[in-house]
């Protein structure tokens, strides 16, 4: 695996104890799903691999920052060119913000120019209550034996301000770079920030 450049800032805030989510540093919870290219795929599939999972609703103004100043983009590119898999997830209910169907997932891929490897299609919500999810965009980091090694926030700026980017720490990346290294990850856990995830129930 090709090792992922250094992103060694220290942590500007603790993890939440309140954050309901599985437990890091134990299984990730097991998941299948239909994705936006039709195919049905599985956490199972991806064992010896390391996953990332990124909660999205095209209509919340945090993802809308992530996305229009490219932060997101950049982020998937390091984590591709370091074979890892991406998964977005759309756990928008049907008639909610940020529903979407398969091929306005996909349109909203292109247009984006993102790059995920698959983008799992979850509106019945049965993959992101599984993981906790409360907010997007939401960051979850699997690693090779199918372990949850990080889950929160993208980075430490919780405000839709685009220019908010700019000097942030990225949370995801800083616990790449450690479980490529072998090394324990120093922040397992942060406060996700963003719009609510839009359940139906």
């Amino acid at each position: 695996m090709m090792k992922l450049s250094h992103f060694t800032a220290a942590a500007t805030f603790a993890a939440s104890a309140a954050f309901a989510g599985p437990a890091v540093d134990a299984p990730a919870p097991a998941f299948s799903g239909t994705a936006s290219n039709g195919e049905t795929i599985s956490l199972d599939q991806f064992k010896g691999e390391l996953v990332v999972l990124e909660w999205t609703n095209d209509g919340c103004p945090f993802v809308q920052k992530h996305y229009e100043t490219g932060n997101m983009q950049k982020t998937q590119r390091i984590a591709n060119e370091a074979d890892v898999v991406w998964i977005t997830v759309i756990s928008s209910a049907p008639g909610k913000q940020g529903h979407a169907d398969a091929a306005r997932a996909n349109e909203l891929t292109a247009g984006y120019k993102a790059e995920p490897d698959f983008v799992l299609l979850d509106p019945d919500g049965v993959v992101g209550k599984a993981y906790g999810a409360k907010t997007t965009p939401q960051m979850a980091l699997i690693d090779q034996a199918g372990v949850l090694r990080y889950q929160g926030a993208i980075d430490d700026r919780p405000t839709a301000n685009h220019a908010s980017v700019e000097g942030s720490t990225n949370y995801l990346l800083a616990a790449l770079d450690e479980v490529s290294d072998g090394k324990p990850v120093t922040v397992k856990e942060t406060r996700p920030y963003g719009c609510s995830v839009k359940y139906g129930s």
